[in-house]
C-alpha cells in the first residue's frame, strides 16, 4: 500500500450502561478489564504495519469517553509511534454528555482530536430515560456548550421514529444555535434480542409508525436545508467543510483498518473483521471475507446511492456488472428517480427514504 492512504477505526466496547436500543458490541466493563484490553489493542495497533498514510482516525462503541485518559494516551502513544499521520488528519471520538468533562475535553484537545461526535439521539427528558440514556437534556446542552470553547469540528446524533417525537427538527435548531456543524439522524432500529425489542412487544413503548417517521424525516431534511447544511448521504447533513471525511472514505470504498473487538477491515479490495468476543478476540480470530463480486456490486450500490457521491458505472462494468442492461434503469432514469452524470449514476434525493426498494430492483440477479 505504499504512497496509499488509509483509515483506522478503533473500537472501544465499554459503555456506563448500555442503551435499550443499541444492537453493537458493547457492554460494562471494570477498570481491570478495560486495561487488559487497551494493552491488547495496543499490539494490536503496533503489528499492523502499512506504508499508507493515515487520513482518519475514528474512536466509535460502545462509548469511548468512559476511557480513562491513562488508557486513552497509551492508544494514542501506539499510533503516534507507528504511524505516519496526513497534515490534516482528521480523529473524531464518540462521547456521551454523561460521561464528558471540561477536563476530558481539554484533553483530548490535547491529544490532537479535533473532531466530536456526541449522542445527544433526542432533547426530551422522558424520552432519554424511556430509552435508556443516562443524560438529560440540559446536561447534552452544556456539553455542547463547553465542547465549542475547545472545537469548532462538532457532530450530534438524533434519532428519528422514538415514541411521542414530534418535530425532531426542533432539536437540531437548538443544536446548530450552539454550534454544532453536522447532524447525523438515524432512523429507530428495534433488533431482537434489545430491551426496547420487549418493551414494543408488549407495547411499554410505541414507535412512531412509517407514515410519521416520514413527515420527521421530511421537516428535517427542509430544516436543515434552510440552514445551509448538505445532506451528503441519507441520514447525515453538514455545513460546507464538515462532512465526515472518515465516513466518506467508507462510502467510497476508501482503505481503512479497524483495531479492537468486532472492528471490521477493508484493504486492497478485501474485507476482514475481528472477532465480536473479547474471548475470540483474544485469540487474535479473524474472520475473511470471500471476494464475491455480487457482494461487492451489491455494497456499491447500497452505499452510494445513499450518498451524494453515487456509483461509477466504469466499476460495476469491471465487477461484470452493466446496470444500464437492468430492466428497472431506464425506467427508473424516466422517471427522474436516478440521474446520470459523468459516468456515475445517482439517487435524487427526494427518492432518499425508499432507497432500498429502489436500490433492491436495481441490483443483478443472483
Amino acid at each position: 500500500m505504499k504512497n496509499k492512504e488509509i483509515s483506522i477505526y478503533i473500537h472501544i466496547p465499554f459503555c456506563e450502561r448500555k442503551c435499550d436500543y443499541c444492537a453493537f458490541v458493547s457492554f460494562c466493563a471494570s477498570k481491570n478489564v478495560q486495561d487488559e484490553y487497551v494493552n491488547f489493542l495496543v499490539k494490536e495497533i503496533e503489528d499492523f504495519k502499512t506504508d499508507a498514510v493515515v487520513k482518519t482516525i475514528y474512536f466509535g462503541g460502545g462509548t469511548p469517553s468512559v476511557l480513562s485518559e491513562e488508557n486513552l494516551q497509551k492508544i494514542f502513544d501506539a499510533l503516534n509511534r507507528n504511524y505516519k499521520f496526513k497534515k490534516n488528519v482528521e480523529i473524531t471520538i464518540e462521547v456521551n454528555p454523561n460521561s464528558l468533562s471540561e477536563e476530558k475535553l481539554k484533553f483530548y484537545k490535547g491529544l490532537g482530536i479535533n473532531r466530536l461526535s456526541i449522542g445527544v439521539q433526542s432533547l426530551n427528558d422522558e424520552t432519554l430515560k424511556k430509552i435508556g440514556r443516562l443524560h438529560n437534556k440540559e446536561m447534552a446542552i452544556n456539553l455542547v456548550k463547553k465542547a465549542s470553547l475547545y472545537f469548532d469540528n462538532i457532530s450530534a446524533d438524533l434519532i428519528l421514529g422514538l415514541e411521542n417525537e414530534k418535530d425532531v427538527y426542533k432539536y437540531a435548531e437548538i443544536l446548530i444555535d450552539l454550534g454544532v456543524k453536522h447532524i447525523s439522524a438515524y432512523m429507530l432500529e428495534v433488533h431482537k434480542n434489545t430491551p426496547i425489542f420487549d418493551k414494543v412487544k408488549n407495547k411499554t413503548f410505541l414507535p412512531l409508525d412509517d407514515e410519521e417517521v416520514a413527515n420527521e424525516y421530511k421537516k428535517l431534511v427542509e430544516f436543515l436545508k434552510s440552514k445551509d447544511f448538505n445532506q451528503y448521504e441519507i441520514s447525515n447533513f453538514a455545513l460546507k467543510g464538515y462532512e465526515s471525511k472518515h465516513n466518506l472514505n467508507y462510502w467510497t470504498f476508501g482503505d481503512y483498518i479497524g483495531f479492537g473487538v468486532s472492528a471490521h477491515s477493508y484493504i486492497s479490495g478485501k474485507r476482514f473483521a475481528n472477532a465480536d468476543n473479547l474471548k475470540d478476540y483474544y485469540k487474535k480470530i479473524v474472520i475473511q471475507d470471500e471476494n464475491n463480486f455480487q457482494t461487492e456490486i451489491e455494497e456499491r450500490l447500497f452505499l452510494g446511492l445513499r450518498c451524494e457521491s453515487g456509483v461509477d458505472l466504469k466499476i460495476l462494468k469491471k465487477l461484470g456488472y452493466d446496470i444500464t442492461k437492468n430492466e428497472n434503469y431506464e425506467k427508473f432514469k424516466k422517471e427522474n428517480i436516478i440521474f446520470e452524470k459523468n459516468d456515475k449514476i445517482f439517487l435524487n434525493k427526494e427518492n432518499y427514504l425508499v432507497s432500498d426498494y429502489i436500490i433492491s430492483h436495481l441490483l443483478p440477479d443472483d
